[in-house]
């Protein structure tokens, strides 16, 4: 697949929140996922630690109250995309997030997916 069929298939993924799927399929193996500075395990390396990552982060969601993935915006081999989530959280309480997903493709795959918004409301470790 080339960068847009990959921007394309993600956000058909994250749509119908099918995440996982959209890991397994699209992540290369030696990925890398990263956080905005600050934020507890904010670098991830490979395909298995992201998936665990967004599991334990999945986990400690106690209601999802609406959520939005945006239409991708590509350039050369990276794309981005706009989501926003209304979550409460087990802990934590509710949370209203707007953030900006970039992501890299080589060969195919997601490389590397960074990830960029407010962390003024987060509550620090």
């Amino acid at each position: 697949m080339n960068t847009e069929e990959v921007a394309e298939r993600l956000v058909q993924l994250c749509q119908n929140g099918n995440y996982h799927q959209a890991y397994e399929e699209l992540y290369a193996e030696n990925a890398i996922s990263k956080e905005m500075d600050g934020i507890p395990n904010d670098e991830t390396h490979g395909k298995k630690a992201i998936i665990k990552g967004y599991d334990q982060w999945a986990s400690n969601i106690q209601e999802f109250h609406s959520g939005e993935v945006g239409e991708p915006l590509v350039a050369g081999n990276h794309f981005a995309v706009p989501m926003f989530y209304d979550i409460t959280f087990k802990e934590g309480g509710r949370h209203s997030m707007e953030e900006l997903c970039v992501y890299e493709v080589l060969d195919g795959k997601i490389v590397s997916a960074r990830f960029y918004y407010d962390t003024s409301g987060i509550p620090k470790a």
